[in-house]
């Protein structure tokens, strides 16, 4: 498992869709995941610390989960399969430990609310991450034609979207 953070969240001005970047900690290495708008909002209130009057569904999840007495202790992007993202999420409860199938938005809208890490699996990334060349910000010469496929899908999106930082609270225009 290979630790993650959350790049931004992006919106498409054009087709209002969503994708979550997530880069791998140590490296230039990206993993974007079309969710929904609802997912994408839930992590970006969190992330930019805005005050909601009533509870968001995954704040209700972090309540139950805690009044039950368990504890979350990570999520996992754990598959990628006919373009779907498979997650878990991995808690404690009265000594065992549970792993819980979710969606990727939902376990790392999850994961931003009781503040845990976020991984993905080496698999995952190989299939679906982007690495980027450091000095000329272009495909690592040993990714694939699918890398090079998400780079467009990502430039695509750069140029006309609005982006949200993790943690900056702010939306880039």
């Amino acid at each position: 498992m290979i630790e993650m953070v959350i790049e931004s969240i992006r919106v498409s001005l054009m087709n209002y869709q969503r994708v979550v970047i997530l880069k791998e900690k140590d490296t230039e290495r990206y993993l974007p995941i079309w969710i929904g708008p609802a997912e994408a909002d839930a992590i970006a209130v969190r992330l930019q610390e805005v005050q909601v009057a009533r509870p968001l569904t995954h704040d209700l999840l972090r309540s139950v989960i805690e009044a039950l007495g368990a504890t979350v202790h990570y999520i996992v992007v754990t598959d990628l399969a006919n373009d779907t993202f498979y997650a878990r999420v991995i808690l404690s409860v009265d000594g065992r430990t549970l792993e819980i199938d979710s969606r990727p938005s939902d376990a790392i809208a999850l994961a931003v609310r009781v503040q845990v890490p976020i991984y993905a699996e080496e698999a995952v990334l190989d299939k679906a991450g982007v690495g980027l060349d450091q000095e000329t910000a272009e495909p690592s010469a040993e990714e694939g034609a699918a890398v090079v496929g998400a780079i467009a899908r990502l430039r695509q999106l750069a140029g006309v979207d609005s982006a949200v930082a993790a943690g900056s609270g702010r939306a880039d225009t």
